[in-house]
């Protein structure tokens, strides 16, 4: 565990823990539900942006050279 030490307006500080969001199980669900948020909107903008420029399709033989490509780059890789 890390100990993480802020400091916080007094009239903040109080409110806060009037609230009980300075506990430390509420604090970890906060920053949690942030983070979950901060990864949903990553996603949502790369989606927006791969639909806003899509890749052209590939054929079966250009999926097939490429999945050739990447075996033969992991054996290189795994004999060097």
């Amino acid at each position: 565990m890390t100990t993480v030490q802020i400091t916080l307006p007094d009239e903040l500080a109080e409110e806060a823990t009037r609230a009980g969001l300075l506990a430390a199980d509420r604090l970890e669900a906060l920053l949690r539900e942030e983070l979950r948020s901060a990864r949903l909107s990553h996603l949502r903008t790369a989606r927006a942006k791969c639909a806003a420029d899509p890749l052209p399709t590939m054929t079966a033989d250009e999926i097939q050279a490429e999945i050739r490509a990447y075996r033969a780059e992991q054996r290189c890789a795994t004999y060097s």
